[in-house]
């Protein structure tokens, strides 16, 4: 298990934004339980990538571990050229590469994934639905994000979805704070 101080970053490089990288997106599938080491390699070859994760807080006795797990096991998205491409393919740790048919889909999505995790706002793996009423946040931190609302144990969650994956996350959401959209 990783010191909190040795996991990689969320997003690389760090001061820019999901949108300002340049390249091609991809949607890499790890070998079993290699996103972040991935994640590292990708950093020391300086190649721009976006792992989103959030913390799991475990008890076994009377001992209490956080661990900082990837929000969609086994995937991680980077950015690049056909040389970036290339490196991450020599790392041995891709199980499959995905082509992004719809890049501006995609990026939208992880903006809005990234959005999310920025505002500390806490995430959770959710099932990806296909049907249900969309809707946009319109208050707060997480305002303008769009995605599924659902009833979960009593409250209301917005599923963001990542379609090429087939995976979502959601976010506990307040009814005041959305407008449903057409």
């Amino acid at each position: 298990m990783l010191k909190v101080s040795e996991n990689p970053p969320i997003l690389w490089p760090q001061e820019e934004s999901i949108r300002d990288f340049e390249g091609q997106w991809w949607v890499v599938h790890t070998r079993s339980r290699n996103e972040k080491a991935l994640a590292q390699d990708l950093r020391s070859k300086d190649i721009s990538y976006f792992l989103p994760m959030n913390w799991k807080v475990s008890r076994k006795s009377r001992r209490t571990t956080r661990s900082l797990l990837p929000l969609f096991n086994g995937y991680l998205f980077f950015c690049g050229k056909e040389n970036d491409r290339v490196e991450l393919l020599k790392t041995n740790r891709v199980a499959h590469l995905i082509e992004v048919d719809n890049q501006q889909k995609l990026l939208d999505e992880l903006v809005q994934v990234n959005q999310a995790l920025q505002s500390g706002a806490p995430l959770t793996p959710h099932n990806y639905i296909k049907a249900g009423q969309r809707c946009r946040v319109i208050a707060g931190p997480l305002m303008g994000l769009e995605g599924i609302v659902v009833r979960s144990n009593n409250a209301l969650r917005l599923v963001l979805q990542i379609d090429i994956l087939g995976q979502a996350a959601s976010v506990e959401i307040d009814v005041d704070m959305i407008e449903v959209l057409d």
